[in-house]
């Protein structure tokens, strides 16, 4: 595996000054000197020549990787005006943070239901030897691994889960689902030398053909949960009242009537509909 290691420059504005004084002194003695010292300050001139072409610019948050007939000889990360060897090659490389959303993906999710699923990733080079040199194209790498780990995540969790079930849901856990799709796609990118500063869902949903029979679903168990935390409170109530009466001695009731007192309390605790009062010219027994 080949990693970074800082490349062998100097500042290119030393060596413009170097280079035009050396190129001037040359020129000049190839121009009055004699015949024999002519030859070699005439190869001099030419050499010098050449090492002009050593010169290159890096950006702010760019390195630039140098190769020398194919040999990696070292990244440079110094911002301005920089020389180097003339025969280096050298390809430039962002270091700056990009991101990229990833297309809406239809895959089945831990249950089997088809869900439409999409993320946003925040990524960067921390390591320009290993995107130039272990990829061959570092930035597609990173889309297509990151589509793959959204797609395996997407398929190792449900959509959402009952009240029951201890497993994370995509829809419920976002948090600790970002967590889980960061640390996925680093695994992955790793070799690339990519670093994933951010990765979060963007989009979430059941795919068009279920979606109308799963929201249906949801508001069945809106519905019965919400049933049940009312039938929970008409108990107590019922219970606290029972209790109140007994303690208070203001009524004294057998099990019939008791049971009776309960049921009526209950309609009227859980009903839909408001409860309207019935005159009772009798008794419980006629």
């Amino acid at each position: 595996m080949v990693q970074e290691v800082e490349a062998r420059s100097g500042s290119g504005y030393l060596m413009l000054l170097v280079l035009l004084v050396s190129q001037v002194i040359t020129i000049a003695g190839v121009i009055l000197m004699p015949i024999l010292p002519k030859i070699v300050l005439g190869l001099a001139a030419l050499l010098i020549f050449v090492g002009w072409f050593g010169f290159y610019m890096v950006q702010p948050n760019q390195g630039k990787v140098l190769q020398l007939f194919g040999q990696y000889a070292g990244t440079d990360r110094n911002n301005g005006l920089r020389w180097a060897n003339p025969l280096y090659s050298k390809k430039s490389v962002s270091l700056r943070v990009r991101n990229f959303e990833s297309g809406r993906l239809k895959v089945n999710d831990a249950n089997g239901n088809p869900i439409e699923i999409a993320a946003v990733i925040v990524w960067r080079v921390v390591d320009t030897a290993e995107a130039v040199f272990e990829v061959d194209d570092y930035e597609n790498y990173v889309t297509i691994q990151s589509e793959a780990a959204l797609r395996n995540l997407a398929t190792t969790y449900p959509y959402e889960h009952d009240q029951e079930d201890a497993r994370l849901s995509l829809r419920s856990d976002a948090n600790s689902i970002a967590l889980k799709l960061k640390s996925e796609v680093q695994d992955r990118l790793q070799k690339a030398g990519v670093d994933v500063l951010e990765a979060r869902l963007s989009h979430l949903a059941y795919s068009p053909e279920i979606a109308q029979a799963m929201l249906q679903r949801q508001q069945a168990s809106a519905v019965l949960a919400a049933r049940k935390i009312i039938v929970q409170g008409a108990v107590g109530m019922v219970a606290d009242a029972l209790e109140q009466l007994k303690v208070q001695g203001v009524v004294d009731l057998d099990g019939e009537r008791k049971a009776s007192m309960v049921s009526n309390l209950l309609v009227v605790l859980c009903g839909d509909q408001q409860a309207k009062p019935v005159i009772n010219a009798g008794t419980l027994y006629s």
